[in-house]
């Protein structure tokens, strides 16, 4: 079967799990029917709300990504190749891994004010220590006699990092930015519930309050199919290019 073949079948299986679900409900206000979503969907994407809603969240959670992945490549490398700053920052880490998101939200939000800097500085913190953790794993694996052959081959610092180390580390950059993409979209969407005017969090807080299910459903699911699609059309062929080396 194509590498296509079962994830299709295996959302087929969820869609009738869905539609079986909905009819022995018998109640669209509880659970409609998948196909009945179409219109309003279709009527949201025409009003352009849900366009707009779903780019602000898009931004919100490229900006996170971006500033997450950063700080936590540059602080895992560092950990995890220099033992003695890896021993003072570890409680630091343990701690901030163990912080709760919404403190980190809520205190964000009462510290720098309800804005898009406190929406996107909580949603970093919150996956900065999760990638750091993998990037240090990464730095702790590495060959030390492919180190010791770059050294002896003259090369330099930077060559070294381009050629030996990065190559090494793909994998687990690779398995950073795959799971770093899962947490981060689901926390913009919790930040956006709670203290934002825009995006797919604040509409379905606004369904939420309306009880309005369907409208909840349109904007989860459509934010979910956007990030499926990077996930299988950007981050899954990354991630085995990346590791097609070891295989090598």
């Amino acid at each position: 079967m194509t590498r296509l073949g079962v994830p299709a079948l295996s959302l087929t299986g969820l869609l009738l799990l869905w539609i079986v679900a909905a009819a022995l409900t018998a109640d669209p206000q509880v659970l409609p029917q998948p196909f009945s979503l179409i219109g309003p969907w279709l009527a949201e994407i025409r009003s352009g709300a849900l366009p707009y809603h779903l780019g602000h969240t898009l931004v919100r959670v490229l900006w996170a990504f971006g500033l997450a992945m950063t700080l936590g490549m540059v602080l895992g490398l560092l950990m995890g190749r220099f033992e003695g700053l890896n021993r003072w920052l570890d409680p630091w880490l343990v701690v901030f891994l163990n912080l709760p998101a919404l403190v980190l939200i809520v205190l964000c939000y009462l510290w720098i004010g309800l804005n898009e800097t406190a929406a996107i500085v909580a949603v970093t913190l919150n996956k900065v220590p999760n990638v750091t953790v993998t990037i240090r794993e990464g730095a702790r694996a590495f060959s030390r006699d492919l180190d010791a052959m770059a050294r002896v081959y003259g090369m330099s610092g930077w060559a070294r990092l381009r050629h030996v180390l990065l190559p090494q580390l793909a994998p687990f950059v690779a398995a950073a930015a795959r799971g770093g993409v899962a947490v981060i979209w689901k926390i913009v969407l919790v930040v956006e519930f709670l203290g934002r005017s825009s995006g797919i969090g604040f509409q379905i807080h606004l369904y939420f309050q309306l009880f309005d299910v369907g409208m909840v459903l349109i904007y989860a699911l459509s934010f979910i199919v956007v990030m499926l699609a990077v996930e299988w059309l950007l981050l899954q062929p990354w991630e085995r290019r990346a590791r097609r080396w070891r295989a090598a």
